[in-house]
């Protein structure tokens, strides 16, 4: 079980359009954006689908001083950005969608810049309806904007190489 854990781990390091399955939840398109010399805060966002009723209660990242959940709202023709204290709900099967002027996660305090195509480990702790806490590790790819996702996964590998080489006769 463990190789297979370290498998994953690997594999998800590597290919960005992955899932994480926790018991309960599922964390896709996750990403954070990059930022400049002197830039101490940035944005990360995702998508995070749960089974059964659960909610998002915490975040952490080794790279960040302070890691909270935000939300952005209109108010009265302001923006206005506040941290959720109680966490972010998420109904039973319904995908959440963390996303830039809405819900997203605030990387504050950051130690070093996050260098587009590079990633940064982030942990999300997660609570069900029973109170049950669990921790998802995941690796945010970062850059500008969110990871161009294929709009269909399968096949788009299977292309013959044949016509890519040059044969001179």
């Amino acid at each position: 079980m463990k190789i297979a854990k370290h498998l994953m781990a690997a594999a998800f390091s590597s290919v960005f359009a992955v899932s994480v399955f926790a018991q309960n939840v599922t964390v896709t398109d996750a990403w954070a954006r990059a930022t400049v010399q002197g830039q101490k805060a940035t944005g990360a966002f995702m998508k995070i689908t749960a089974k059964d009723n659960a909610k998002l209660v915490g975040v952490s990242s080794p790279a960040a001083g302070v890691a909270e959940i935000h939300e952005m709202k209109m108010d009265k023709d302001v923006m206005k950005m506040a941290a959720l204290p109680n966490g972010l709900d998420l109904p039973a099967g319904k995908a959440v969608e963390l996303k830039p002027g809405s819900y997203h996660l605030m990387l504050m305090d950051l130690k070093a810049p996050l260098v587009k195509d590079s990633t940064v480990p982030v942990t999300l702790t997660f609570q069900d309806a029973k109170g049950v806490k669990s921790n998802v590790e995941l690796k945010l790819w970062v850059g500008m904007q969110p990871p161009a996702m294929p709009s269909h996964d399968h096949g788009t590998h299977n292309h013959s190489e044949h016509n890519h080489g040059d044969h001179k006769h």
